[in-house]
């Protein structure tokens, strides 16, 4: 989402007041659309506790993408916002704690401290934290279990699986512990050769079905006889899609057509011990040039 249509709830108690004043001129500057809940008056001691949780419940509801809470230290804000099941603040005094809070560890909310930075600091920091994007590569699986995650939710992931690698594990196992009930979409194998080739796949669309529905952790597996996944989306009514690949959650979200209410994440390509991604195609070969272990 660029920066736009962007929405920044901004938040700050007596302490923070000024100092919001210039964080939100330069929101406006970068493009977001700012919402301000104040306080909007320095002289008038306030409790930031009130601040913190009117943030903190916006961003729990999904009702704005990102937050700005303003105290003496920050501190208060922080463990305030953060008992919020949605929210991941964090408290940040300098550029560093800013960019890696929101690399590492996709940060929705930022905290400053208005008595710790002067102004300027304050606003490269908070420069620094909205021009981040999360390394949703690198850290999607350690932000994930940070969350408690509905039982009630489906979740939906789909692919050839021909021949079943430790990459194909991680990737279901992840899946299953972001809901209640897993869903596997797997392409028939007519689309497989649309897809690989005339030689793909190995292993028939039952045969692949069958091996998926052996595994604790999937719950459905269902074959659909398309390369493009937007009508056993629409069929199966998840809440979550999980795609595995190198692309970045939007950018899924875009080329797959999924719609906006359904959430999107990304699970890394996993590697072995040399660095190699594990592939179906990678096996293949191998196995043609006897390079598997023991042969």
């Amino acid at each position: 989402m660029s920066a736009d249509k962007e929405i920044v709830v901004i938040g700050a108690d007596h302490n923070g007041v000024i100092l919001k004043s210039e964080v939100k001129d330069l929101l406006k500057e970068l493009g977001y659309r700012c919402v301000d809940v104040g306080a909007h008056e320095a002289t008038t001691k306030v409790d930031y506790v009130d601040y913190a949780r009117t943030v903190g419940e916006i961003i729990d509801k999904n009702e704005a993408d990102k937050g700005v809470l303003i105290c003496g230290t920050g501190a208060g804000m922080s463990m305030v916002a953060n008992r919020f099941a949605n929210v991941r603040a964090s408290l940040a005094h300098s550029r560093d704690v800013a960019q890696k809070a929101r690399e590492h560890n996709d940060a929705n909310v930022l905290c400053l401290g208005a008595w710790v930075n002067t102004p300027e600091e304050n606003l490269n920091i908070t420069r620094t934290w909205l021009d981040e994007p999360f390394g949703e590569e690198r850290h999607v699986k350690r932000v994930e279990k940070t969350k408690t995650h509905s039982m009630e939710k489906i979740v939906f992931t789909n692919g050839v699986f021909d021949i079943l690698h430790p990459g194909h594990i991680q990737l279901l196992k992840f899946a299953k512990s972001l809901g209640g009930r897993l869903i596997v979409g797997i392409n028939s194998d007519r689309a497989v050769k649309l897809l690989k080739g005339e030689n793909r796949p190995v292993n028939a669309e039952e045969q692949r079905k069958s091996t998926l529905e052996s595994l604790s952790f999937v719950d459905e597996v269902v074959i659909f006889d398309d390369t493009k996944t937007v009508d056993i989306i629409a069929k199966t009514k998840p809440h979550v899609v999980v795609k595995g690949g190198e692309w970045t959650a939007r950018e899924v979200r875009e080329r797959d057509e999924i719609p906006l209410e359904i959430e999107v994440k990304v699970f890394p390509l996993v590697k072995d011990g040399a660095g190699a991604k594990f592939s179906t195609t990678g096996i293949i070969e191998k196995i043609k040039k006897g390079l598997l272990i023991g042969t």
